[in-house]
């Protein structure tokens, strides 16, 4: 019988908890999962009494879905989505929708919706953030691929969105793989987010020599002003927690962070456009050298570090630690939109800015009531530049400043590494300079490979080769962007 609003494969922690959220918004969910026998544990377990139907195959689970057809994939990204697509094409008709759920990668959301455009199906590329309990309860939704498979599923995925004064967490991002690659960027700012905190904590432990009960009490205040949001929350419940002989848990969890890939997509796609995402960048490199354990306890024993001074006192230093990570995070999010910006000229997209603020203030991991500000920036100007330009940024960036500079000589000073701060800052200083030492970098490609420059004193495009040893030609190199 064809009663099922939608169907949904691959029942991991994020696909049960996502059809247990449609189920209590009332809607009938047809689930299926390659090993079968998780589809019975889920119906005897936690969908027991919930209206939710158990397929032992994809014919089964389409057949009991109303028209058009609704088949959700949450399943790992890669070759397996497209093994799934592939099973299902057979089995639908022209008009039926295909949702991908999971951390794709941007193109190949592209890639499938135009193919899937080809058999007269629409395709649906959709970010989802917010972990199992964002599932369970309301996440973050960005969808995107076939503009017109909107209407027919938006209903259900505002339905189950979290929502934020009222409104759900969850619009049309654009054609093609837009939702893909605004989850990418939302995962790469949530990088930054993780690594600005982990700085903080870095410096509270080893410059200021604080208690991990002390850092909880200053992470919990700040989650009560402009730094409130998750991720500074969970930090205040994570610095409290104890292991069993009541030694703090994080000082035993071993110093290697993982990473599934959306922060290196992030960063690749801005080095293809031509965005400084310094920032989220430096995020990523420092996962990557903290998994060089090994080598890294090996260089401390010949390499050793410096004599630090005495420790600092947190009075003098927690408000600048404070401004810090409340400036990098500006930072970091306008890199973000910068990013976003770059790909949507690029792909002829047409993003709505305060609208992706607006999906990021409940339900997703980097959700803070700082999204508020970003919406309204957009909302004055749909077309800014950058957020920093914005008149509120600007002026918290600025009061923010001397606070931000102590923070960094502080690391500095007691051999503390903070790439994040450091690169932030450094951003801000070069955004904002009129003359930067690209000059000399530009005599020198000219130098050594003839790929001339222009002059400040001639009309911009109009470019200039010298011989600079006397012993070259005049003959120039073609100028190109890469």
């Amino acid at each position: 019988m064809a009663n099922a609003d939608i169907g949904l494969i691959g029942l991991a922690v994020m696909g049960q908890n996502l059809v247990l959220n449609m189920a209590d918004h009332g809607y009938r969910v047809a689930v299926f999962n390659r090993t079968t026998s998780r589809v019975d544990e889920f119906l005897d377990g936690p969908a027991q009494g919930q209206s939710v139907i158990g397929c032992h195959s994809m014919e089964d689970l389409v057949a009991s879905l109303s028209r058009p057809r609704k088949v959700m994939l949450m399943v790992k990204a890669g070759a397996v989505v497209d093994e799934f697509i592939e099973a299902l094409v057979p089995l639908l008709e022209p008009g039926d929708v295909i949702i991908d759920g999971g951390n794709s990668h941007y193109p190949d959301s592209t890639r499938r919706t135009r193919e899937l455009r080809e058999h007269g199906l629409h395709f649906v590329g959709t970010g989802i953030s917010g972990g199992e309990e964002g599932a369970r309860h309301g996440p973050s939704i960005m969808p995107g691929g076939d503009p017109e498979a909107w209407p027919l599923v938006r209903e259900i995925f505002q339905a189950i969105a979290a929502k934020v004064d009222g409104e759900p967490c969850c619009r049309w991002i654009g054609p093609d793989g837009a939702g893909h690659f605004v989850k990418m960027v939302h995962n790469g700012i949530e990088y930054g987010d993780m690594q600005l905190i982990s700085e903080a904590y870095a410096l509270m432990d080893r410059a200021l020599d604080m208690d991990h009960d002390a850092m909880a009490e200053v992470f919990a205040h700040w989650n009560q002003g402009v730094l409130d949001s998750y991720l500074i929350d969970i930090t205040a419940d994570i610095l409290a927690a104890r292991d069993a002989d009541g030694t703090p848990l994080v000082t035993r969890i071993l110093d290697t962070a993982g990473q599934k890939g959306t922060g290196k997509w992030t960063g690749i796609s801005a080095l293809e456009l031509g965005v400084p995402l310094t920032l989220i960048g430096e995020a990523v490199f420092a996962r990557a050298l903290s998994s060089l354990k090994d080598e890294r306890v090996h260089a401390a024993s010949v390499l050793g570090l410096p004599h630090r001074p005495a420790s600092a006192q947190p009075a003098d230093h927690l408000d600048a630690l404070h401004d810090a990570l409340y400036a990098s995070k500006i930072i970091s999010y306008a890199q973000g939109f910068m990013l976003m910006r770059e790909a949507a000229r690029d792909h002829g997209w047409e993003l709505n800015y305060g609208d992706v603020a607006l999906m990021w203030r409940g339900g997703c991991i980097i959700r803070s009531t700082f999204l508020n500000d970003i919406k309204a920036a957009y909302d004055t100007d749909p077309q800014l530049a950058n957020l920093v330009l914005d008149d509120f940024f600007a002026r918290a960036l600025q009061q923010a400043e001397a606070g931000w500079r102590r923070a960094v000589m502080l690391a500095v000073e007691h051999a503390i590494p903070t790439p994040a701060f450091a690169s932030a800052l450094a951003y801000f200083d070069g955004y904002r300079s009129e003359r930067l030492p690209a000059n000399l970098l530009q005599a020198q490609r000219d130098y050594f490979g003839a790929h001339m420059y222009e002059r400040i004193d001639r009309p911009r495009g109009t470019f200039f080769h010298t011989n600079w040893t006397g012993r070259g030609g005049s003959v120039a190199s073609s100028t190109y962007e890469v």
